[in-house]
This record gives structure tokens, sequence and C-alpha cells, in this order.
């Protein structure tokens, strides 16, 4: 029977949104739903954050997979709901950082992680360090990931982290980082927990960070 949750992973990478819908109700008669989400579609998912990290995969192909996602999360959630499967309880915020209005790679991961069994917060674009303090406070999200395109606007990713410190809050949160002039020394110089150079790596260590 684990062909079928083969088969429901195999199609979420292929992008098939025409066949997604049909294995999921086939799938949730004959497993649980924790089974479906984790040994069919998230496991597809994974492929999928790989295949794109190692330029196997391109942004179309992507946005069909997370869209075969979506649509089978609208179908498996309420069962996922009411057995308390899953891993909805995981929360994400992201956001660009402050003085830079660039989205395209934030909306990726955003969907890559969604696609991963995430809850995704976006806070758009030219978000305050205290816009992502009174985040944290309002959703408690287990991660927070911040974007930056400019060099100019790297320097409010630490002031982020800061303001998290100084509201007592940065040991109750994971802080991830990326964006073109982004990386990983300059994650560790500003006190994050890690960086993610694209979608798919950060889909990865996202699951690393908070399972």
């Amino acid at each position: 029977m684990t062909r079928l949750l083969d088969k429901i992973a195999q199609t979420l990478i292929n992008g098939d949104r025409s066949g997604i819908e049909s294995l999921v109700r086939e799938a949730i008669e004959q497993f649980t739903p924790d089974s479906v989400l984790e040994d069919g579609l998230m496991k597809g998912m994974e492929v999928v954050g790989k295949r794109f990290r190692d330029c196997e995969m391109f942004i179309p192909e992507v946005i069909r997979s997370a869209d075969c996602m979506k649509k089978a999360m609208e179908i498996l959630q309420p069962r996922l709901v009411e057995t308390g499967g899953g891993k909805l309880g995981r929360t994400v915020i992201i956001g660009t950082v402050k003085g830079d209005l660039h989205d395209i790679g934030k909306n990726l991961v955003g969907m890559m992680l969604e696609g991963g069994g995430f809850h995704v917060v976006d806070l758009g674009v030219d978000v305050a360090p205290e816009k992502f303090v009174n985040a944290v406070r309002e959703h408690k999200p287990q991660l927070l990931g911040m974007s930056a395109l400019l060099t100019t606007t790297m320097p409010f990713m630490k002031e982020t982290v800061d303001a998290l410190k100084e509201a007592g809050l940065k040991d109750s949160v994971r802080v991830i980082v990326g964006g073109a002039p982004v990386n990983m020394e300059f994650a560790r110089e500003i006190g994050s927990d890690g960086y993610g150079p694209n979608a798919g790596a950060t889909m990865e260590l996202a699951r690393d960070l908070i399972g």
C-alpha cells in the first residue's frame, strides 16, 4: 500500500495538479492523515527542495509542485486537525528587512516552507526590527527568517537580532537569514542561527533547526 504514498510524492514532484487531489482522497481512506503528510507529500517536497537547491529544478516547476501541495493540504488539513496529527504547530515568520522592497526570493522561500508543512506568517517587505519583534510576541513562532537583497539593508538584520535579545525573545525563536549579499560568515557575526543560500536549502535548514 505504500506504493500509493510513493505515487503521491512523485505526482507532487512532477507538478501534476490534476492528479494529486484524487490520490490524496484515496490515500486518506487507507492511511492516517499524518502518514499521508509525512510519507507522501512532505517526502515529495523534500525532493523538490533538494533538486531546486542543486539546480535540477527551476522556479516554474517548483511553483507547480507547491501548488500541488496547496491543493493536497486543502483536503488533508481538516483530517489532521481532527486527529491532532502532523506538524501544523510549527510556525515560521518571514519578511524582507527595513529599507528593502525585494520579495521574489522571500516569496519562494515562503512557498517552499508551506509546502514543507510549516505555517508561514509573511510580514512582507520593508519590515522594521520592532515589527519583527511584535510578530514574534504575537505568533510565538519557532523560526524567524529575514531576507535582504541590498548591502545597505543588511545591518537591519543585526538590529532585529539585537532587538529580539533586548525584548527577551531571542531564546524562544531560531533566526535564519538569506539574500544575495548575505553569507554564512555574516550570519554568524550578527548572532543568527543559520543561513539559507536559496529556497531549497532554507527549507532543509528549517527542518534541521526545528524539526
